[in-house]
């Protein structure tokens, strides 16, 4: 498969696809007899990963590393290394998707009772004595 396929296929551009492989977030891409990049499963896997990678927060520079290491295969210390910094990601997502979710348990708190609200807002029974303390509300 062609550098524009393999793009169109992950949404991505062919500039990334350089970029991704110049840099070594991806191990190179073999060339066909003309030297164009010929795209192989494994290549669109480590494009898949890559993409996926990024958008759950993993820097471009262990996104190397992480390449780097599987580029190592067979020492026991780089399968671990490699493992870890999966397991590094995937406790750094968990905590971001935690906080979205308290994020939105607020905001759909708030679209539930925002007329209840503005109703005693605009008739005068809202106070600062009695208003609510939003972060010890019930969850």
């Amino acid at each position: 498969m062609n550098i524009k396929k393999a793009a169109e296929m992950f949404d991505l551009s062919t500039d990334t696809l350089r970029y991704y492989e110049r840099v070594g977030v991806i191990p190179p891409v073999n060339r066909n007899e003309s030297g164009y990049r010929d795209y192989q499963i494994r290549d669109l896997n480590w494009i898949y990963l890559a993409k996926n990678l990024r958008r759950a927060g993993l820097s471009i520079e262990s996104m190397i590393e992480f390449a780097q290491l599987s580029q190592l295969r067979g020492l026991q210390d780089v399968d671990e290394a490699q493992k870890q910094l999966l397991l590094d990601q995937l406790d750094e997502l968990d905590k971001k998707l935690a906080e979205m979710n308290e994020v939105r348990e607020l905001l759909v708190y708030k679209i539930d009772t925002y007329d209840d609200h503005l109703a005693k807002f605009k008739a005068g029974k809202m106070t600062d004595e009695n208003i609510e303390k939003l972060w010890e509300r019930k969850k």
